[in-house]
């Protein structure tokens, strides 16, 4: 089993910028994929950004050039630095994990952590 906590959501104004981490535990190894998630309550879960075990990285258009994926594998753990907040940008965030596959975005990931707010006011 593999476990996926998140931390660093918040509230913060527009344009300014937070990090989220996503510590991985259990049967966890540096080659998985990983990928941040988001939601907004009555809409369908969004692939944010995503990083495979080589470190290639693949965004969605409406976070490229403002938010970065990255990874610390001596520490199983995850990040997302988003640069440039806007209210759109407010949403459950979600660390997600899965052993094998392409890098990828879409939403059939093996494994996910249980979310950390963000929020953006104007």
């Amino acid at each position: 089993q593999v476990q996926l906590v998140e931390s660093g959501g918040g509230s913060v104004q527009a344009g300014g910028s937070l990090r989220l981490s996503c510590a991985a535990s259990g049967y966890f190894y540096g080659t998985f994929l990983m990928a941040w998630f988001r939601q907004v309550p009555g809409k369908e879960r969004e692939g944010v950004a995503a990083i495979d075990s080589n470190g290639s990285t693949l965004y969605s258009d409406s976070v490229k050039g403002r938010f970065t994926i990255s990874k610390e594998n001596a520490k199983n753990t995850l990040y997302l630095q988003m640069n440039s907040l806007t209210p759109e940008d407010t949403a459950m965030y979600y660390c997600a994990a899965d052993r094998v596959g392409p890098l990828r975005t879409s939403s059939d990931f093996q494994y996910w952590g249980q979310g950390t707010q963000v929020t953006v006011t104007s």
